[in-house]
């Protein structure tokens, strides 16, 4: 398979995350903005990635990604209640919600895997990096050296949440946005 890069990217899936959290992640992500100038990210749902972007090919659609997810994983009673752990990040390159390690975070993202890789072959691959489950504030724009400052502020917020894991939602590029283009219920 030959490596896409980010404009040929047309899907990936994710968990969508409830209101109230997604407020107080959009939260940061303006401060983020106003604060550091960063703006990656503001054009994609808060959410926390199972299947990273990918380049669907042209003869799949994204309502053949919605049926074997449906068939495979979202049919397979893999809902459960995820909790958010206060802020952390990536070396400089991402800041995010930390989402507490769970084997059923894993569980999911294989199951949710191995339907699209059923339905649409060779689309995607499985990551070779050990899966953290993470909800992203600001990425690839992020100034030098203000990663340590910036987590400070926002753990100040002690955001420590349950939520449940309740969706998987396919994410499908429009423009420069990537929007929810169907939603699964778990």
């Amino acid at each position: 398979m030959t490596k896409t890069t980010f404009s040929q990217q047309t899907h990936f899936v994710g968990v969508l995350l409830p209101d109230d959290l997604t407020g107080a992640l959009e939260d940061c992500r303006r401060y983020m903005n106003e604060a550091y100038g960063c703006r990656s990210g503001h054009g994609t749902p808060i959410h926390v990635t199972l299947v990273p972007p990918f380049r669907l090919q042209e003869h799949y659609s994204t309502q053949d990604l919605a049926a074997a997810i449906e068939r495979g994983a979202a049919g397979a009673g893999l809902g459960f209640a995820a909790k958010i752990q206060n802020f952390d990040a990536f070396g400089d390159r991402t800041i995010f919600a930390k989402v507490a390690a769970d084997e059923r975070w894993t569980k999911l993202r294989d199951a949710t895997l191995k339907a699209i890789l059923n339905a649409c072959p060779a689309c995607t691959k499985k990551d070779g990096r050990p899966f953290t489950p993470h909800a992203t504030v600001a990425n690839r724009d992020i100034p030098a050296g203000v990663v340590t400052t910036a987590l400070a502020a926002m753990n100040e917020m002690n955001l420590f949440e349950d939520f449940p894991v309740d969706n998987i939602t396919i994410f499908e590029r429009q423009g420069k946005r990537w929007v929810a283009a169907a939603t699964l219920a778990l």
